[in-house]
């Protein structure tokens, strides 16, 4: 959740841009005969891994958004973005506010099938309202999207459908031996205590049983695109260096002066940083980013026992 006015900015360009397209294969309805090959197009890599996964060779997939030092947030769609976006078979975004830029194509080319993930999202009890957006680290919305891309692919693709069913079921069980490595946190780490740069893997801390303990002040100034008033980043600094926490969860997108002073107090404190990003790292599928992501706070929270 970014601030309004950015938002604003971002939202005004998409809606202009995509006024003035003429999507060369018009709005369209699943099911349509335009293609013999359905064409899935994703706002990031993570989403179009999910996407690949469960349509292998039956249909082409594309990610808008696949760097890895990319910041969705303040992403822009070019004119190229928007008319990919509007002539798909099937748009998988992450929704919530995330990447917004793709609601705003989508509201003028209400034909398009799509998968919110946002909207599947089953929020854990007690998560604050609005729910945070960065629903990719939550395993049981990933599943649901998964199973929701093997849906849509099959109404417009009927002859494999059966093969997209087939591989989500394998995506998902994935999936769920990565949330049993989650989950055993729970027991090994009760309630161990954490501290985050941006609370991107949120859902990954809830999984894993962990307290959050990022002073409020920074975490929202953080989520409001703003540096964190000087009273939050000492209360910040005190969690780790009088090591009250047992490791350090940062945002290797989202770098600034601030983050790089918690990531140099950690290391001087010896509590271990475990560094998450938004996009897929190199070499990664979803599921295989996961599992490193899962594996490597469960190796820091280990080393503080």
């Amino acid at each position: 959740m970014r601030t309004a006015a950015i938002r604003a900015v971002i939202g005004l360009s998409t809606v202009a841009l995509v006024g003035g397209l003429t999507a060369c294969g018009g709005d369209k309805s699943p099911g349509g005969a335009q293609a013999s090959t359905p064409t899935v197009v994703a706002s990031t890599d993570v989403w179009g891994s999910v996407a690949q996964a469960v349509a292998g060779d039956h249909a082409k997939v594309t990610s808008i958004i696949t760097s890895a030092s990319a910041d969705p947030h303040s992403f822009e769609a070019s004119p190229a973005n928007a008319a990919d976006i509007a002539d798909a078979s099937l748009v998988v975004y992450n929704g919530g506010g995330y990447d917004h830029w793709v609601d705003d194509v989508l509201a003028s080319h209400k034909g398009v099938a799509s998968v919110d993930a946002y909207s599947l999202l089953q929020a854990p009890p007690g998560e604050p309202q609005p729910a945070n957006e960065h629903v990719f680290y939550d395993l049981n919305t990933a599943r649901a999207v998964a199973t929701k891309i093997a849906e849509k692919l099959a109404q417009d693709d009927p002859q494999h459908a059966a093969d997209y069913k087939a591989n989500a079921e394998t995506f998902n069980r994935g999936a769920d031996a990565i949330a049993q490595t989650e989950k055993a946190n729970r027991t090994s780490h009760p309630g161990a205590a954490v501290v985050a740069t941006e609370p991107v893997a949120h859902y990954l801390l809830v999984a894993a049983g962990l307290t959050d303990k990022t002073p409020a002040g920074f975490a929202n100034a953080v989520e409001q695109d703003t540096d964190p008033a000087p009273v939050d980043v000492a209360a910040m600094l005190d969690l780790i260096k009088s090591r009250q926490v047992a490791a350090v969860v940062f945002n290797e997108q989202t770098v600034t002066e601030v983050t790089k002073q918690v990531q140099a107090a950690a290391q001087s404190a010896g509590i271990p940083v475990v560094s998450v990003t938004e996009t897929l790292p190199a070499g990664k599928d979803y599921l295989s980013w996961q599992r490193d992501t899962a594996d490597r706070l469960t190796a820091a929270l280990q080393q503080n026992r």
